[in-house]
């Protein structure tokens, strides 16, 4: 429910949140288990992508956390207030450095739009998945057929 009164606000200076989030003095911090972050984004960050994966690696590998990127596609090339973001990127771009980035820690990538879903890691595994049904099903459906072909031998 904590998340429903969230509002947005801030800029694309992905290490300062990072740093916020993981480098805090938490309280009970043995009693808080975090199994990931979760960055939702609609570009990329001020800072270059090959910097951001050598410190989320080396800062979530310490908590033995994971990042995980929800990357929502504007049409705009602006924020809300009419400013141009201090490193530019088209969504293809954008998209290539956050699956890097979260590849890192071994986190998950969604890009998402008003069209739909772009990307996500987890649809892609559970397509791999029903391929991979597919394929036995087809090897039992041939077991099956030799099995028949060979009792049939026997009579």
């Amino acid at each position: 429910r904590w998340v429903l009164s969230l509002q947005c606000k801030g800029s694309r200076n992905f290490m300062s949140a990072l740093r916020r989030a993981v480098e805090v003095d938490f309280k009970d911090k043995d009693k808080h288990k975090s199994q990931g972050l979760y960055l939702l984004t609609t570009g990329i960050p001020d800072q270059e992508t090959h910097t951001i994966s050598a410190y989320v690696a080396e800062a979530c590998r310490g908590f033995d956390l994971q990042l995980h990127v929800c990357l929502f596609r504007v049409v705009e090339d602006a924020d809300s207030s009419g400013n141009i973001p201090a490193r530019y990127a088209n969504s293809t771009e954008t998209a290539i450095a956050f699956k890097e980035i979260v590849q890192a820690t071994n986190g998950r990538f969604h890009w998402f739009g008003e069209a739909g879903i772009f990307e996500s890691d987890d649809i892609t595994i559970i397509v791999s998945e029903m391929e991979k049904a597919k394929n036995y099903s087809q090897k039992v459906w041939i077991i099956c057929i030799f099995l028949s072909y060979v009792f049939l031998q026997k009579k």
